[in-house]
């Protein structure tokens, strides 16, 4: 996602690669009297400088102030003809859109015949790459050429193209809901996370029921499935049914897996079911399975038939690293994760105008628990501030609150307690507002209120309280999701036994063989 801080024009040339520019330089230079045009002579400057200087570019001569956005505008739109033509560009997507570009200049011109020629191949083509919208707009245009070019077949060809249009009309306006309905849950998810009440529950249920659109399975293809199977993935992540997720995220992975050309022609949906899957996998603590998933994605990634561009390359960066922190957390190998940390941080400034801040937040919530697992208590502080003092985090509210209450752990394990007090009070203040106070969270501020009273002697009585209250709601509906964020549990069972609590969740790692 690029960063809306800076200039668009600026950040569209920075993110161009060698060949990318020495090939604009050459689509610029194939006339003559390019050479010494403005926008190329702006390009050359935007190139060099590395930080976007308005009054720089004045200074240089090119262009007067009053002209300056209209060429840039132009360089702007230039540099998108040049990458259009490269060939690393041209996917199918993009050369079913070509030919029905050839195919309406060529019926401009009268040639009907060489129109509908051209468009009977790019739909076959659309169709066989579940291309549906555009071999939508291809059977229109050809209906309005059939209109014009009359041949004897015309009768049997009106009825074959209205069949083709309904058709494809059908399961264009089936795959609209149903992406509709997956980005409503999904942006549910980010805003508000799982749901907290029985009237939570309700509500996304009845939102379900209402927009899931009336189908038959065998009548859709993979894209009216993919569809599908994201919408019931984001409804069951809304409900924290995991092992639904689990289901829907496997069959939107298989699905791929079993279309394979599909891998190469979505990369992103591929990049980002195979996350979803290995999320869900997460959170059923389905150790061996993960790995293997991890393993299989990494391997398509890596292989020289996978699609290399720079918005692929952030997101393969950010799903393998996010999952490859997860594994070790899975096993808790923490100590052996911190060699993810340099990895991460690198990417996130090489990445940092594709990645919003909320998966940047999600990678520094991450990295946090990895120093809180070593007991690397005051690294783990730093790294959670980042999160809280983020002033632009507008998602996730849950992922800022389990942010605080981490914080507050860790300053009571690394001895910092003089800050416990107004943390205390800054954080219920913070989980009121955010009507995110529940159980778990109200027991572990007032635990740790009460830690100045106690006498050392006592600790460990209160600790085995703590986890007693605490354990009831491991599984319970609405607050079991603290323990996604924590592991709180494992964390008193480190105090109880007097262990450090990588040893403990090493030690539940090993006892579930699966």
């Amino acid at each position: 996602m690029t960063n809306a801080h800076k200039d668009a024009l600026f950040v569209l040339v920075k993110s161009l690669s060698k060949s990318e520019k020495r090939q604009f330089k050459l689509y610029v230079g194939r006339l003559g009297v390019n050479t010494d045009a403005k926008f190329l002579a702006l390009f050359n400057l935007l190139d060099k400088i590395k930080v976007y200087d308005e009054k720089l570019i004045l200074e240089n001569g090119i262009v007067k102030k009053a002209q300056l956005s209209n060429l840039k505008a132009h360089l702007y739109k230039q540099i998108l003809v040049s990458l259009r033509l490269n060939p690393v560009n041209q996917n199918i997507r993009v050369q079913i859109r070509e030919q029905l570009d050839f195919a309406t200049i060529l019926y401009q011109k009268g040639l009907y015949k060489q129109s509908l020629k051209i468009l009977d191949k790019a739909k076959a083509t659309a169709i066989e790459n579940e291309e549906k919208n555009v071999a939508y707009e291809i059977v229109e245009l050809e209906k309005v050429i059939e209109t014009q070019y009359i041949t004897r077949s015309i009768p049997d060809r009106a009825d074959e193209l209205a069949i083709q249009a309904k058709k494809l009309s059908e399961l264009n306006v089936i795959t609209s809901k149903l992406s509709n309905l997956s980005l409503q849950l999904y942006g549910q998810m980010l805003k508000i996370g799982y749901v907290r009440s029985d009237d939570d529950l309700n509500r996304v249920k009845k939102y379900f029921d209402k927009h899931m659109p009336k189908y038959q399975i065998e009548d859709l293809g993979f894209r009216e499935k993919l569809w599908l199977y994201k919408a019931h993935l984001w409804y069951s992540f809304l409900l924290q049914d995991f092992l639904s997720c689990y289901k829907y995220s496997s069959k939107w992975v298989d699905l791929f897996y079993d279309n394979k050309e599909m891998i190469y022609l979505n990369p992103v949906f591929f990049l980002k079911g195979n996350h979803y899957l290995l999320e869900s996998l997460f959170y059923v603590k389905y150790s061996s399975q993960f790995k293997e998933t991890l393993e299989r994605m990494e391997k398509i990634v890596e292989s020289k038939d996978f699609p290399d561009n720079d918005n692929i390359a952030s997101l393969a960066f950010l799903y393998i690293n996010l999952n490859k922190l997860n594994l070790h957390f899975l096993e808790g190998t923490f100590e052996k994760g911190l060699y993810l940390v340099k990895i991460v941080e690198y990417g996130i400034n090489k990445h940092k105008d594709r990645i919003d801040q909320h998966h940047v937040m999600v990678l520094y919530y991450k990295i946090a628990c990895l120093y809180f697992g070593i007991g690397d208590n005051k690294t783990c502080i730093q790294y959670l501030k980042r999160i809280i003092n983020n002033k632009n985090l507008k998602m996730r509210e849950d992922l800022m609150c389990f942010s605080r209450v981490l914080s507050l752990i860790a300053h009571y394990e690394a001895g910092m307690d003089y800050h416990l007090e107004v943390q205390l009070k800054s954080t219920y203040k913070f989980l009121l507002k955010m009507n995110d106070l529940h159980a778990v969270q109200k027991e572990m501020i007032k635990f740790l209120r009460r830690l100045g009273d106690i006498f050392p002697h006592e600790l460990s009585n209160e600790f085995q309280k703590l986890y007693d209250e605490l354990k009831k709601y491991e599984n319970h509906p609405y607050e079991k999701r603290a323990f996604l964020y924590l592991d709180i549990i494992s964390w008193l069972e480190s105090h109880l036994q007097n262990k450090p609590v990588a040893q403990i969740i090493r030690e539940k790692a090993k006892s579930i063989t699966r």
